[in-house]
């Protein structure tokens, strides 16, 4: 397991001002690799530029990463690095808006989905890019919810 990176803030983001940012979104197409809100992005890339948002500068330099990301190695990338830079979200069952998902597409395979928990209209839903959509809110169902392996927080920034 990845240890937690020095200097961090400890305190998790205002879950509201995570949501706000991730529907900024909305509408971007999806580029795999790509993080630039309006222009492209991928499921990391939305992650990513939250991180900015908040916190400034990304803090490793992510580099280039194949669509099947490590499903040869089976090595879980995302889940080690949400360890490390992120902080553990809420210990209730059911995701919680401004929560980091990190989902299992298919099983025996690593997690390598992620979204942000809102709400829509008093239901659960989550914001996220994936393959031949953009960036979209999309309920948040018992089939995505079945693919839930973690949940993490952004932790606090300073700007």
């Amino acid at each position: 397991m990845a240890e937690k990176s020095q200097g961090l803030p400890s305190q998790p983001a205002d879950p509201a001002r995570v949501v706000e940012i991730a529907r900024r979104w909305i509408g971007t197409p999806y580029c795999h690799q790509a993080s630039i809100p309006g222009v492209g992005t991928d499921c990391l890339g939305l992650i990513r530029g939250i991180w900015r948002e908040l916190l400034g500068r990304e803090p490793v330099f992510v580099p280039p990463y194949s669509p099947d990301w490590s499903e040869a190695s089976g090595d879980e990338r995302q889940r080690r690095a949400a360890e490390c830079y992120l902080l553990p979200a809420a210990s209730n069952a059911q995701p919680e808006p401004g929560d980091m998902i990190l989902f299992r597409m298919r099983d025996g395979r690593v997690a390598k989905h992620l979204g942000v928990a809102a709400e829509r209209s008093g239901s659960p839903s989550f914001i996220h890019a994936y393959s031949g959509h953009s960036v979209v809110e999309s309920a948040l169902t018992d089939a995505w919810r079945k693919r839930i392996v973690a949940r993490f927080v952004f932790p606090q920034g300073v700007r």
